[in-house]
């Protein structure tokens, strides 16, 4: 069965990250490259870098939420913009906002394959109640 690359792309940013350790397999392709420019500079990680951050975001927070925004696809090209929402595990009762994502993902073999990513941490100046209504998800 065939899945759309809109759909992976979805399907991945609404798993519960913190709990299924089979997401990788299920959504990264073995081959997978993700470019990501932060704050902190520009980042290349490959399968077992992606695996290594996931399980220490794992170790980090009690609970992850992501709001999508957009979610727009054109042909195997995926491009999706969301926030990031946390609870850290000294303080589980209280959620954070703590970073705005938008990324483009090139699906193949119905993984994600190829990824340009581009954050930045939530500040006092957000406006999120305006910007993040959903647009096209």
């Amino acid at each position: 069965m065939s899945t759309s690359p809109k759909q992976v792309v979805k399907e991945f940013h609404q798993a519960d990250i913190l709990n299924d350790k089979t997401i990788f397999k299920n959504y990264f392709h073995k081959d997978v490259e993700l470019i990501w420019n932060s704050t902190d500079g520009l980042t290349i990680m490959h399968y077992d870098e992606l695996v290594a951050f996931f399980t220490e975001i794992r170790n980090t927070y009690h609970d992850l939420r992501i709001e999508i925004s957009h979610l727009l696809e054109d042909e195997n090209f995926v491009t999706i913009r969301y926030k990031y929402y946390i609870t850290t595990i000294e303080n589980p009762d209280e959620e954070l906002g703590i970073s705005h994502f938008i990324g483009i993902w090139e699906i193949k073999d119905n993984k994600m394959y190829r990824g340009h990513l581009v954050s930045q941490p939530v500040s006092e100046m957000d406006d999120t109640n305006e910007s993040y209504h959903k647009v096209k998800v």
